[in-house]
């Protein structure tokens, strides 16, 4: 590493703007790994902190990003298994230290794994965050109500696999990275019928992935999933990006004591729904609560990629590194970019 310093994009104060700043090039800590970003992703959740503001955000200027492909730079004190140089992907996280809208990044090693020669570093970059918002989703504790349980075992690992057949699921925004994700894992995890919804364009895709049905995202939803269904009953939903008008619509046939897991927000009155059950999460594998699930993964992700068991997004790589994560996040904001990730290139910014 020739200098110390990095460019960063920093959103500079609550709802400010996105600035191109130099930063120290971080150090690794015990059990941490030092990465040279070499592709991030954009993601629906960036142009939304500037939005809305969460309050969960208590400092300025604060950096965002939470997708990372790219090489080792430097081992912390006790990592093993990894080397300067090998090619890796993992999960960023919105921090100084750990975020992806800079040049260099630091994660831990329990959570990184070694990147296959079949995917290129911008195909890598697709897959972190919404491979993790669907696995925590599905087989974390989130915030279930004591007694309703979570997919388990998961499918990577020993005993997981294919555990779930013949069983129905339904996911809401199949062309989304997270439920794209969702499909390939409830794939592994077995179930017999995996129900989507979309734009009837995307049916061989998502079937490709791993869905058995495609209902068009405009159709009456509880009709054509009940055809579908046949009788079967329909205890979860996987919500990647659902509106209030089809959460309602996908409650009506998800059974009593069945499950609306939601990716986003729970738009409908949850009190109307006694019957059922609502969980939210948030896709850190740096939570306590997740770290044991996200080692996990990590450690069979190498394998779960050179298989294709799990596939890259479709991308599109803008020019000109974090100069042109505004632009591209302006263009998310405004659905104009379908069934692909928007990936740069920090170490390419001006």
């Amino acid at each position: 590493m020739s200098s110390t310093q990095q460019k960063a994009l920093y959103l500079d104060s609550p709802c400010g703007e996105f600035v191109i700043k130099t930063k120290e090039i971080q150090k690794p800590e015990p059990g941490e790994v030092l990465v040279k970003i070499v592709a991030t992703a954009l993601n629906p959740a960036d142009w939304k902190v500037p939005k809305f503001n969460p309050p969960f955000i208590e400092y300025y200027p604060f950096l965002l990003g939470a997708d990372s492909a790219g090489v080792i730079e430097e081992l912390g004190e006790g990592v093993t298994g990894f080397a300067k140089g090998d090619r890796v992907i993992h999960e960023a996280d919105w921090h100084d230290r750990f975020a992806s809208f800079q040049q260099y990044t630091v994660v831990s090693a329990e959570h990184l794994a070694k990147l296959p020669d079949n995917l290129s570093f911008e195909q890598a970059a697709s897959i972190p965050l919404g491979l993790a918002t669907a696995a925590i989703g599905l087989y974390a504790d989130c915030d279930r109500p004591e007694g309703v349980k979570k997919l388990r075992p998961p499918p990577w690992e020993a005993g997981g696999e294919g555990v779930y057949k013949g069983k129905a699921v339904l996911v809401l925004g199949g062309t989304s990275s997270v439920g794209k994700n969702a499909i390939q894992l409830l794939k592994l995890s077995g179930f017999s019928k995996i129900i989507a919804t979309a734009s009837l364009r995307n049916t061989d895709m998502l079937k490709s992935l791993g869905a058995t049905d495609v209902i068009d995202r405009n159709a009456d939803l509880v009709s054509e999933a009940k055809n579908i269904l046949s009788g079967d009953s329909l205890d979860l939903i996987y919500d990647a990006v659902g509106t209030k008008e089809v959460q309602s619509q996908a409650l009506e046939i998800l059974q009593p004591g069945g499950q609306l897991i939601a990716a986003a927000l729970i738009h409908v009155d949850t009190t109307a729904h006694v019957d059922k059950h609502f969980i939210t999460l948030f896709a850190g594998f740096r939570l306590p609560q997740n770290w044991a699930l996200g080692k996990s993964l990590h450690s069979k992700l190498y394998d779960l990629l050179a298989s294709g068991a799990i596939k890259p997004n479709a991308i599109e790589v803008l020019p000109n590194g974090l100069a042109s994560v505004v632009a591209g996040l302006k263009r998310i904001e405004n659905n104009e970019v379908n069934g692909r990730k928007l990936i740069i290139r920090p170490g390419e910014t001006p």
